[in-house]
């Protein structure tokens, strides 16, 4: 039996649903483990030059007929002297009171990235990284698990994030990190230089696929003398996470083993005064020490093993 068949019961919140580049519309998905507060839906696209309208819809079902009531209805509208979007709730057939949002920075012809934050009460949706709307739930987030996307849009990526955990207590949006498009595979082993090293409150983020067949993954930072103060590996042998240090000393992790077959991934390292805070699948997983002096020395960052990386940004 294959590794993947072999997998440790993981709590919903730790799984990320991979990607999905260049769909075509309409388009139409399961949302993995439904929509819960802190989840994200980030979506990259071109507004076509003679678009009039299109929507995305997270739906709770993806039935043709009857159609399926809609928790939130995004539908930008450009054929208006005054281009704007309209937000509404479908239940049970019907419509309810719409909700109108003018000055959209969405334009004809312009690439655009949107992210969807769901929080308890209402989601926010903000526009090129600014924050645009927001709107109150009319249905339960609990009954959505379907996201449909309609109309006059070019998609070029579909990304199912959670929010950043290091934001504690904030109600500012987490950085959108666009995928990478028109090269969506990094090369692996990949490097980055860090020409200024690492200063507080910089985050690195690595996302990626596991291979079919995982033998390793290794995350280094690396000084100008070729020393590697900070190492984060995966162990599929044991199935164990580990921060090594420079002479080889290991500290296990302890977290649900992540990098399974076939499984997406996000890793976030936060650069804090004293070392580095992990997150993976946007569960905080504790922190490494590092001295502020070693932070800004390091130069390299060098990521190996068997994964596709779609995003590697700091």
């Amino acid at each position: 039996m294959s590794a993947a068949e072999h997998l440790d019961p993981i709590p919903d919140s730790f799984i990320l649903q991979p990607p999905v580049f260049h769909p075509v519309v309409p388009y139409t998905t399961t949302l993995f483990g439904g929509l819960y507060a802190g989840k994200m839906i980030m979506l990259q696209g071109v507004v076509p030059l003679r678009a009039r309208r299109f929507q995305v819809d997270f739906q709770c079902g993806c039935s043709l007929h009857p159609q399926p009531d809609i928790a939130f209805h995004f539908n930008p509208r450009f054929y208006t002297v005054k281009p704007h979007v309209i937000c509404n709730t479908l239940q049970g057939g019907v419509w309810q009171k719409e909700v109108r949002w003018p000055g959209v920075t969405l334009q004809r012809g312009a690439s655009f990235l949107v992210l969807f934050l769901f929080e308890n009460e209402e989601v926010k949706v903000s526009v090129n990284g600014q924050h645009f709307l927001h709107y109150r739930y009319r249905l339960p987030l609990s009954r959505v698990d379907t996201l449909g996307i309609y109309g006059d849009i070019l998609v070029k990526a579909v990304g199912f994030l959670n929010i950043n955990p290091f934001v504690e207590g904030s109600r500012e949006y987490p950085v959108g990190y666009p995928f990478l498009l028109y090269s969506p595979r990094l090369e692996v082993p990949c490097s980055r230089t860090l020409p200024r090293g690492l200063w507080p409150g910089q985050v690195i983020v690595v996302r990626g696929l596991v291979l079919q067949e995982p033998k390793d993954f290794t995350l280094s930072l690396r000084d100008g003398a070729t020393r590697v103060p900070v190492t984060l590996r995966a162990s599929f042998t044991d199935r164990t996470l580990a921060w090594v240090s420079s002479w080889g000393r290991k500290k296990l992790i302890s977290a649900p083993f992540l990098f399974y077959p076939q499984r997406f991934f996000e890793v976030l390292l936060l650069c804090q005064e004293g070392g580095l805070k992990l997150a993976l699948n946007g569960q905080g997983l504790g922190a490494t020490s590092l001295d502020q002096k070693a932070l800004e020395q390091l130069r390299e960052l060098r990521i190996s093993g068997s994964v596709h990386l779609y995003c590697v940004h700091y």
